[in-house]
């Protein structure tokens, strides 16, 4: 399904999907893929739904490298904090159908304030280029429909 027909070229746009892939800015993958507005479009080693670990989400929300705050014990904190350059929100396109997250997959992500929405990878599309056009801080993670399990 063709998505937009127009898209801006400076920023990473879901332009269409299909059963075993997903195109962006009219390049199709068919792998897993995460990307924000801004930026290289990268393959997500994740292959199937199982395989989403709290580690794989702050791989793709750019929190991998975060450093812990050491004093963040005495507030009953995690240690992370949430830089200045994090997403908003981070989708999740599950494939065909949604597949909600175990809470302690997400709860890291939570914890510092950063949403996260698990969809099919069809909502995931599209919610993703209304937030990216609206200038929301966003980052997609997409399955193709024919890999998410």
């Amino acid at each position: 399904m063709q998505l937009q027909s127009e898209s801006n070229p400076a920023f990473n746009t879901v332009t269409a999907y299909g059963t075993d892939y997903i195109e962006i800015n009219q390049v199709p993958y068919r792998h897993a893929v995460y990307f924000s507005p801004e930026g290289d479009i990268r393959e997500w080693e994740v292959r199937q739904v199982a395989d989403i670990t709290a580690g794989a989400l702050r791989q793709i929300a750019g929190l991998a490298d975060a450093k812990p705050d050491p004093m963040a014990f005495l507030d009953g904190g995690s240690g992370v904090q949430k830089p200045k350059d994090a997403p908003e929100v981070v989708l999740v396109g599950t494939g065909l159908r949604q597949h909600l997250l175990p809470a302690h997959v997400t709860q890291p992500l939570l914890q510092i304030g950063i949403g996260i929405e698990a969809m099919s990878t069809q909502a995931a599309a599209r919610t993703y280029n209304i937030l990216m056009s609206e200038g929301r801080r966003v980052v997609v993670a997409l399955l193709p429909q024919s890999e998410a399990v």
